[in-house]
């Protein structure tokens, strides 16, 4: 991606119908959901949520990204069932149909978790209600906070099927207790903030709604793009390497991680600002052509 304009314009170019995307402070994306009345996501909104994180995933610039709610009342209803409609344009054949349908839920799943794949850390900040698809995203994301307002639901069984988008995957390794997964994913009832914190879901719950919530999500995305830019971008993936796998397999390949990571200039520039008590100053992960 060019770095010939600012951060904060290369961020607003990537907001599109449903998403706006700002640059609320140095290294820091913010990434509003903003399609009135609810946030109800329909096929143009899944796809542009999956285009503006893989797009930020090439900006070198960006350090952390916070997920919230642009409406004053809620984070997502979910999925727009009214949208739903384009399915009925599938081949008839129940074969090619289900073979279209798999497809369609891939490419679903696969914008739904572009969070996952990004290379930065991002921070969802939910408030109001969060429901059905919502957890697919908030489980997709590094870090979760919640506004005390908040309210929750894994909705599909109420709508006859179960979720397919990355709350089965995800929930059971986020969370504590299996067996309240398992009621909530059976159940489809509501919970509150403060069970998702019980549960796992969310690490914080932060008094108050929108406002409240955005702030303090804010508040750690500063703290964290402050960091090592190569030690934050290897901590994430390394986590997920660990999720993902045993621990001597997940040690081995740290190792060969950091055989390469631990030669960064970052090291020796946060050795310096320790010793000289002034703030660090790290590179972006762009290129530097005068430097190499």
């Amino acid at each position: 991606m060019p770095n010939d304009n600012t951060l904060a314009q290369r961020l607003s170019a990537l907001s599109g119908p449903c998403i706006r995307v700002t640059c609320p402070a140095p290294h820091v994306a913010l990434v509003e959901l903003s399609r009135k009345p609810v946030n109800a996501f329909h096929d143009p909104f899944w796809k542009e949520y999956g285009r503006v994180f893989d797009d930020l995933s090439l900006e070198p610039d960006v350090r952390v990204i916070v997920v919230a709610s642009a409406l004053p009342k809620l984070f997502t209803a979910g999925i727009d069932f009214t949208a739903l409609g384009s399915m009925a344009n599938f081949d008839k054949d129940p074969a090619r149909r289900a073979i279209q349908t798999k497809e369609h839920i891939s490419m679903f799943q696969r914008a739904i978790g572009a969070p996952e794949r990004c290379p930065y850390p991002v921070i969802v900040a939910v408030h109001g209600a969060a429901m059905g698809l919502g957890i697919d995203i908030i489980t997709a994301c590094d870090i979760r906070y919640a506004a005390s307002d908040a309210k929750f639901s894994v909705k599909e069984v109420d709508v006859g099927l179960a979720a397919d988008i990355g709350t089965l995957a995800r929930l059971p390794k986020v969370a504590g207790n299996e067996s309240l997964v398992r009621e909530l994913a059976l159940t489809a009832r509501n919970f509150s903030a403060a069970e998702a914190a019980q549960l796992g879901l969310v690490s914080k719950v932060v008094e108050g709604s929108r406002d409240e919530v955005v702030k303090a999500a804010l508040e750690t995305a500063k703290l964290i793009s402050q960091k090592a830019p190569v030690a934050v971008v290897g901590t994430k993936h390394l986590l997920l390497h660990a999720r993902d796998h045993p621990v001597q397999q997940n040690l081995d390949y740290t190792a060969t991680w950091n055989a390469a990571m631990l030669q960064s200039v970052d090291m020796a520039d946060a050795l310096k600002a320790a010793k000289t008590k002034k703030p660090p100053v790290f590179r972006s992960l762009a290129k530097h052509p005068a430097k190499l």
